[in-house]
């Protein structure tokens, strides 16, 4: 499927169907399936864990490639907390990563946040940070916590 075709097909969805065709490339290791989900502009914005924060669309393509030169990615995202406003929606997911080390499988959870905006062209991602996630989100069942800042 070509960039433009990639395009046309997200037009008519929702942050969801974006997240969803986002995740779908990361795990088939489809850098131009991936880079269809981003928003058009100068301003867009990732950070990696651990990694510095990528401006523009050519430091992002850069980086996913690199990522994926060895093939996809086993991320599976869960726990989406959805906020949506009219041209605007803002996903915090929790990651579930497995990686193969050379002493076996391990798995890791990311603390994701996904931004979107409606555009001209349909919904895309303008920010994608993810860092490193804790216990917490491990347990779903888990109370929330009150916390003062």
């Amino acid at each position: 499927m070509t960039r433009t075709a990639q395009r046309a097909a997200l037009l008519a969805g929702t942050p969801d169907d974006v997240e969803t065709a986002f995740y779908e490339a990361l795990q088939a290791g489809d850098v131009e399936r991936l880079m269809a989900c981003w928003a058009d502009e100068d301003e867009i914005v990732c950070v990696h864990p651990g990694s510095a924060r990528l401006l523009g669309a050519a430091a992002i393509r850069a980086a996913f490639m690199a990522m994926l030169e060895q093939g996809g990615l086993n991320v599976r995202p869960a726990q989406v907390v959805r906020v949506q406003a009219l041209a605007s929606a803002v996903h915090s997911v929790v990651e579930h990563v497995r990686v193969m080390l050379p002493d076996g499988p391990r798995e890791a959870l990311v603390a994701a946040t996904n931004v979107y905006h409606k555009t001209p062209q349909g919904w895309r991602l303008v920010a994608h940070h993810a860092s490193t996630g804790g216990l917490r989100e491990a347990d779903a069942a888990a109370p929330p916590q009150h916390v003062l800042h």
